[in-house]
């Protein structure tokens, strides 16, 4: 991890190309000096979801290796570190799946852990926005797969864990997790995106909800059109595939050629040789609407 000394060596993300609009955070002095402005709407349909990923230069998203997790793909890029604390600051929650978490068994699902050099920055955005100490960890497992020897679960950030309900009597009787920090939303079997947001909305109700993955996830949040906006990390990595599942940001569902998403560019920035884009995504029944037209 960065440790202090690291704030000074940072340089400042080049704006390739971005567009104004929507309400300005108030990112203050350093924030906005190494990452520049940063807007979101002001008329939002509903809690506003925002992705965020590393890929490598030929679309790998994930390495399929146990313990293994994006910073591998990013070569540890100080810059995505400042990125995902800065988004991580401004959401009330962040959500991923149990494979995700597991990936990772030591990891806090907040702006100061990714990167602490600007842990004062990130507090200082989060109160002036009103926003709670911490986001909430959101963990997604429909089997209630959690070990309990997790870092997030150990008390140090409010976490919520959304199941099914076998995967609640799984973790009841494991007692590894205490129970009103569980919510079931199906009996069994799948989970709907929708469903996840609903509790997220009803324990926390976040104005801002950033989704950090797996791919399978991001494919359940995408179909249902609830993916508002993606920031999507392009690393010079070149990773390869030899067989072995090295998804994409997007694995478990197909779009195109039938129903296909599409994103608008919003911004691109750029560290060296990484690349930072920024993509809007309108909501799924206008995406569906255009699918139509083009068919015609």
């Amino acid at each position: 991890m960065p440790d202090a000394g690291a704030l000074t060596k940072l340089t400042p993300l080049e704006s390739l190309y971005g567009g104004s609009g929507g309400e300005e955070l108030p990112l203050g002095p350093e924030l906005e000096r190494l990452y520049g402005r940063l807007a979101f709407p002001q008329a939002r349909r509903r809690t506003y979801v925002i992705a965020n990923f590393v890929q490598s230069l030929d679309g790998v998203a994930s390495l399929g290796i146990p313990a293994t997790s994006g910073g591998q793909i990013s070569g540890h890029n100080e810059h995505d570190r400042m990125v995902m604390g800065l988004l991580r600051a401004v959401a009330g929650a962040v959500v991923v799946g149990a494979g995700t978490a597991r990936s990772v068994p030591k990891h806090l699902w907040t702006s100061a852990y990714i990167y602490p050099a600007l842990e004062d920055s990130y507090a200082e955005l989060r109160k002036k926005l009103g926003l709670s100490d911490l986001p909430l960890n959101v963990i997604v497992s429909a089997r209630g797969e959690i070990d309990p020897s997790q870092r997030v679960v150990q008390g140090e950030v409010p976490v919520l864990v959304v199941t099914t309900k076998v995967g609640a009597q799984r973790l009841a009787e494991d007692a590894s997790i205490e129970p009103s920090r569980v919510r079931s939303v199906a009996d069994n079997g799948k989970i709907r995106a929708r469903d996840v947001l609903a509790v997220v909305r009803e324990v926390a109700d976040p104005e801002i909800v950033l989704l950090e993955g797996g791919p399978h996830l991001m494919a359940d949040f995408l179909g249902e059109g609830l993916v508002d906006e993606l920031f999507l990390t392009i690393s010079p990595l070149v990773a390869g595939r030899d067989g072995t599942e090295r998804p994409g940001i997007v694995a478990g569902r197909e779009f195109a050629p039938d129903t296909p998403l599409w994103g608008r560019l919003v911004s691109v920035r750029r560290a060296d040789s990484h690349l930072f884009l920024r993509y809007a995504f309108a909501d799924r029944e206008t995406q569906d609407q255009r699918s139509l037209r083009e068919a015609m």
